[in-house]
């Protein structure tokens, strides 16, 4: 499958220099505009901080990239014709040129491809609510448990089953530890109430884990590190749970169904919460995003060793 690097993700790969794999659907829907397009260039200055080179990730006529550039980059947030793109989109995008913003699925799935190790995302997706009635389970969990990337999130959206989720994951063999904590977090909050088996404490640590996921040779799962909001610029607890509540009830109400539920509670979660949580959601993106460039630091030294 074509996958065009951009010169400086090219360049950095083929010198083993650190690289941070970044969605694109947050750019084009997760974000109003023209906040999205701030954002988007402040996540990769954020990388570029810390010396590892941003690989924003998006399909564009037909051809999948990996790294954008300034323009390109403002043609994800601007054009409003941008499709949402799964793994499962690619090769229909690819073959009828078609131009797309990579979810979760979609860009692990490219970034791999590629060479990439790390990626920086919001939250995950996962089981829907109600489940056993609507079997309604994200793209990104099958996805990610033949893919050997390592995925720094804020956990999976609180509209979701958070338990379901991590049992699926269990199920599907992708391992799942907790940065510094050994509590799932919440996505907008610290903490999810679930718990998870393993914590694991520094980029280096994390980069070992890496290294023996490939030492062992087994099953090409990928690693989630599961990185809590700051306590400090969570949504606030009970705010989140009284919208959470009245969109769910709201869906039901309305009969919203299939893949328009998630943008629904999302868009009423911010609406009803005067933009605290999206806020919140920003605030998780971006310590991900510091997270996965340490991490990608700590592999490319590790890999050169």
């Amino acid at each position: 499958m074509p996958i065009h690097l951009s010169d400086e993700v090219r360049e950095a790969l083929e010198h083993g220099a650190p690289v941070v794999a970044l969605e694109s659907t947050i750019i084009a829907h997760g974000l109003p505009r023209p906040r999205n397009h701030e954002v988007a260039v402040e996540l990769e200055g954020l990388l570029r901080e810390q010396g590892v080179v941003p690989a924003t990730v998006a399909v564009l006529d037909g051809t999948a990239h990996v790294g954008l550039d300034d323009k390109q980059v403002r043609r994800i947030a601007d054009d409003t014709s941008v499709r949402k793109l799964g793994a499962r989109d690619l090769p229909v995008a690819l073959a009828t040129g078609v131009s797309g913003a990579t979810t979760v699925s979609g860009t692990a799935f490219l970034a791999e491809r590629a060479g990439i190790r790390v990626f920086a995302t919001g939250g995950l997706g996962g089981v829907h609510r109600d489940w056993t009635a609507v079997q309604d389970e994200s793209a990104d969990l099958p996805l990610l448990s033949r893919t050997r990337i390592t995925v720094v999130c804020a956990g999976v959206k609180s509209i979701l089953d958070v338990p379901a989720t991590l049992q699926r994951l269990e199920t599907l063999g992708v391992a799942v530890a907790g940065y510094r904590t050994t509590e799932f977090p919440g996505f907008y909050l610290s903490r999810s109430g679930e718990h998870v088996d393993w914590s694991l404490d520094s980029p280096r640590e994390i980069a070992e884990v890496m290294r023996a996921q490939d030492e062992l040779d087994g099953p090409r799962s990928a690693l989630i590190v599961a990185n809590p909001v700051p306590e400090a610029e969570q949504l606030d607890p009970g705010v989140h749970d009284r919208v959470l509540a009245e969109a769910l009830a709201a869906a039901e109400r309305e009969n919203v169904s299939g893949q328009a539920v998630t943008p629904f509670l999302l868009d009423h979660l911010v609406r009803h919460t005067a933009g605290a949580s999206l806020e919140a959601n920003l605030a998780a993106v971006r310590g991900n995003v510091r997270l996965a460039a340490a991490v990608a630091t700590a592999w490319a030294a590790a890999d050169a060793d």
